[in-house]
């Protein structure tokens, strides 16, 4: 192994890649990661040196508070390779201001901006052989913090570590798409940390998301936990709905998480001239529409899927199929999106960032 330092990083290279051990063609989501990773603690108050170093496990003390009180979040981000061979990130900030509030809200402290994004840019380059070009090829970045201190008193801890590792992607959803509109269970409540990407909120899906996986459905459409009345989110993704010509999506909440996608989309396609309403929807809407031919399209939105059509849903134990169009809102937004991340179109709003 060689060690060196940049940029207040210290830097320990692996001695060899296990990069052509990887079949770049026929990858599964989330299941290879490259040959480093980025490291930072927190202790005594302060953040540590950080470093980057060889992929590879780590010890902790089985008391560590992540494993008892679940101080846990993540962010999900992508680089892109033009081609040019560039590296490029898709608004990267929103990604940093998001993460450090999901810290707050978890009683964790916030990571610095340079050491968040300085060992982004020098992980990313120290891998960049890992990022192919092309579209449908990107590098999935994951950031994520655990709470590292020892001991089982019902506090926050004193000590975290903040972590980044990377993941050559395609395909996050292979095959069609059905959801099942959730009846009895809720992704998050009012008040609590439906809002934050903490991980305790996905660990608390898989249960109902299994039930639904039984059925023959790939994600649930979460409902609201008052009255399940209300569209929320579809499983790992936000979710919109196109009824006639107008793009519906409910608003960020409390229990809804603010998505970058999301966001994005709505931009996108108000720019693209498509009528956008950000409201409450109603499950007894999205029914209406379907019996009477207004619905034309549900699609989910997020970093790992980007835009994933669903073909179908079920509520009260009835399925409703939605109609194949040419030229959808999902398709064109879709095409849009990737075509500026991979910048093959320009990019008017200035999201994309070299690396």
């Amino acid at each position: 192994m060689s060690t060196s330092q940049a940029t207040t990083i210290n830097i320990t290279k692996a001695a060899t890649s296990k990069i052509n051990e990887v079949d770049f063609d026929n990858l599964s989501f989330g299941a290879v990661f490259t040959d480093h990773l980025f490291e930072c603690d927190f202790k005594n108050g302060a953040w540590q040196q950080p470093v980057i170093k060889p992929y590879q496990p780590f010890l902790l003390d089985p008391s560590a508070k992540v494993f008892h009180y679940g101080q846990a979040i993540f962010e999900g981000m992508k680089a892109y390779k033009d081609d040019n061979n560039d590296l490029w990130l898709f608004r990267p900030d929103e990604n940093y201001k998001r993460f450090n509030a999901s810290a707050v809200r978890m009683a964790m402290p916030e990571v610095p901006k340079e050491v968040f994004m300085n060992g982004l840019n020098e992980l990313l380059k120290i891998d960049e052989a890992w990022v192919k070009k092309g579209l449908g090829n990107t590098m999935y970045i994951r950031p994520f913090m655990i709470a590292t201190g020892e001991g089982v008193v019902a506090n926050p801890s004193s000590e975290y570590k903040f972590m980044i590792i990377l993941s050559p992607a395609k395909a996050y959803y292979s095959g069609e798409v059905k959801v099942l509109i959730a009846e009895h269970y809720s992704r998050a409540a009012n008040g609590g940390i439906g809002a934050a990407k903490a991980a305790g909120n996905y660990a608390a899906q898989f249960y109902p998301t299994t039930l639904a996986n039984k059925e023959g459905f790939q994600q649930v459409i979460w409902t609201d936990d008052a009255t399940h009345t209300k569209l929320e989110e579809a499983g790992t993704m936000n979710v919109f709905f196109r009824i006639n010509d107008t793009l519906l999506t409910a608003p960020v909440s409390e229990r809804i998480l603010d998505g970058i996608t999301r966001k994005s989309l709505i931009e996108l396609a108000q720019k693209e001239g498509i009528n956008v309403e950000v409201r409450p929807v109603l499950v007894s809407e999205l029914v209406e529409a379907s019996k009477n031919g207004t619905l034309k399209e549900i699609f989910g939105a997020g970093t790992a899927a980007v835009v994933n059509p669903i073909v179908g849903y079920s509520y009260k134990e009835e399925y409703y199929e939605l109609p194949k169009i040419e030229n959808s809102y999902a398709e064109q937004l879709k095409s849009k999106l990737t075509n500026m991340q991979h910048k093959l179109e320009a990019d008017p709003f200035g999201w994309t960032v070299k690396i």
